[in-house]
């Protein structure tokens, strides 16, 4: 399947943190959408339900955080996506976002893809560290047969033994033949999974080189995490790109 030429830049922060967190990437991301013509989807998470420990920050729930993101939403003018875990979190959802994205740990779970696909809404799903690119034809499969108007793939890296992750980029064409967009997670892809002490950890000097390697595979949408101070933020620091440095990649990548 193919999608258009241009590719969408999916950016934010992992977590929503604050208003002020948000309004404050919104800005820029808007900025980025003017001066380079380019398609800007706005993502933050609810809740980050898969936290490696009890105890670190998953963020405002799901109530507060859709009202959130709507504001963002209705007043930078830019569509949104944000990641569900549960079968009925769908609905409310798909009442708020453009793209419902599907964490890679749950893109085998049958009742997730069905509920996201009755939304109506694109449904965005990140491959399992533990699946191929072909694999991920069924998962696809069951969002498309279940009524779901268009399905994107995201690669996100392999499990490569303990507390890293490995990207095979031949995923990215083997995508293509089962979704409209293959989309590149190059924040996520440079994670060290629970190698922080109790944390995810993960090194954001990759992001550039993620991004770049994808483009020459076919990529044709580019996942960003990204925060103004990211040794700071609540969660996936390590791996999160600086807000600043966002703006001449893109560049890069519509060349």
């Amino acid at each position: 399947m193919k999608s258009d030429n241009m590719p969408v830049i999916i950016a934010g922060p992992c977590v929503i943190e604050s208003e002020e967190l948000l309004d404050t990437v919104a800005r820029e991301l808007v900025s980025i959408r003017e001066k380079q013509g380019v398609d800007v989807i706005f993502k933050a998470s609810f809740d980050k339900a898969n936290r490696t420990s009890l105890g670190s920050f998953r963020g405002p729930g799901l109530e507060e955080g859709l009202r959130m993101m709507a504001d963002i939403g209705s007043r930078h003018g830019l569509r949104l996506t944000t990641d569900i875990h549960e079968s009925w979190q769908a609905g409310p959802v798909g009442e708020v976002v453009d793209v419902i994205q599907i964490p890679a740990f749950l893109c085998r779970q049958t009742d997730l893809l069905v509920a996201a696909a009755r939304t109506g809404k694109v449904v965005n799903i990140k491959k399992a560290q533990f699946l191929s690119g072909g694999d991920m034809k069924y998962p696809a499969a069951k969002v498309l047969e279940s009524g779901g108007k268009e399905v994107w793939l995201t690669e996100r890296g392999n499990s490569f033994g303990y507390n890293n992750l490995v990207v095979d980029f031949r995923n990215i064409p083997d995508m293509a033949l089962y979704a409209s967009r293959v989309v590149m997670d190059c924040t996520h892809s440079v994670q060290r999974p629970g190698g922080a002490d109790g944390k995810t950890g993960g090194d954001r000097r990759f992001v550039p080189a993620m991004a770049m390697a994808a483009k020459a595979f076919g990529a044709t949408g580019y996942f960003l995490e990204v925060h103004p101070d990211p040794d700071r933020a609540l969660s996936d620091g390590p791996n999160m790109l600086l807000l600043t440095e966002l703006s001449g990649l893109v560049a890069e990548l519509v060349r």
